[in-house]
């Protein structure tokens, strides 16, 4: 069967042809967030049964699943050239515009009743995230980009940070039980510890994806994480860097050294003006350490 040939997956496209394709793509993400916006409402601190994944601390609920094939039925609609990369369904599909999609970033903030989770979805062409949502229902805000802009409900937005880390506000969920297993507790208590005493505020609220999308929106100064996976970030990484903002990846020895920024498991996110040694530092030393003892 001749493979159908979409307006995504001309490679000699110019660049007013990526812009208004990629446009396009965002479009179709927003359409697939508001298509599970008023369910996932409707789910939110009502009774539910959780069920984890691999240990105790990786929730899923029946909510995340369904919002999840909500999302691919819509963006398989309205873009059948389309592979889908989902938490809760795995791979899926065989055309040519790679989605990375959490349908509930933050699900145990979203079981719990806590109002900091989000939906996540992203398209890539050719290794390049191309546009990217991530969307609050609860707050109704709904972050994007495209190649030209990061958006905040329809407006271009800006990052802003505090050059002082001694006066910025750092995210982080590290270190969690998992990072004691790879680190060491004493040296994950450490590294904490480092945070706390250099950072005027250090918040954990518990979502990869609304976290960096809120350094984008100079909410937060900076934010890191040690144990993301691409649908976590990838709609966030664009957002960040079209804001103005910069992020690194880490490897943490998991992917290629050459990896594209959003399939690594660990990234530092800061928004413009930010200069801070100590996170560079300790973050860094963490994915270093852990290359070396995945080397050996």
């Amino acid at each position: 069967m001749e493979k159908r040939l979409s307006a995504a997956t001309l490679p000699t496209a110019g660049p007013e042809q990526r812009l208004e394709r990629s446009r396009r793509l965002v479009a179709i993400a927003r359409g697939a967030a508001d298509e599970v916006r008023d369910p996932l409402l409707k789910a939110f601190r009502s009774d539910m049964v959780v069920d984890y994944k691999r240990d105790l601390h990786d929730v899923v609920t029946i909510h995340d699943k369904r919002a999840e094939a909500t999302i691919r039925d819509f963006i398989f609609a309205q873009e059948p050239n389309s592979a889908m990369l989902g938490e809760e369904g795995g791979q899926v599909g065989d055309g040519d515009i790679q989605w990375y999609v959490d349908p509930i970033d933050g699900t145990s903030n979203f079981a719990s009743g806590l109002a900091f989770w989000c939906v996540s979805i992203a398209a890539v062409e050719q290794g390049e995230v191309v546009a990217g949502v991530v969307y609050d229902p609860v707050a109704d805000l709904m972050f994007s980009a495209d190649l030209e802009h990061a958006y905040l409900n329809g407006a271009v937005i800006s990052s802003q940070a505090v050059d002082d880390e001694n006066r910025a506000t750092l995210i982080t969920g590290y270190p969690v039980s998992r990072d004691f297993r790879l680190d060491g507790r004493e040296a994950a208590l450490t590294n904490l510890g480092e945070f706390v005493e250099t950072f005027s505020t250090l918040r954990r609220p518990g979502s990869a994806a609304l976290s960096i999308a809120h350094v984008a929106a100079g909410w937060a100064d900076a934010a890191t994480g040690f144990g993301v996976n691409s649908w976590d970030v990838a709609a966030a990484t664009l957002i960040l860097k079209n804001a103005g903002g910069r992020y690194e990846p880490l490897t943490l020895g998991k992917v290629p050294a050459d990896a594209p920024d959003f399939m690594c498991p660990g990234y530092i996110a800061t928004g413009a003006g930010a200069n801070y040694p100590t996170l560079q530092r300790v973050a860094r030393a963490i994915s270093d350490k852990r290359i070396a003892a995945a080397a050996s």
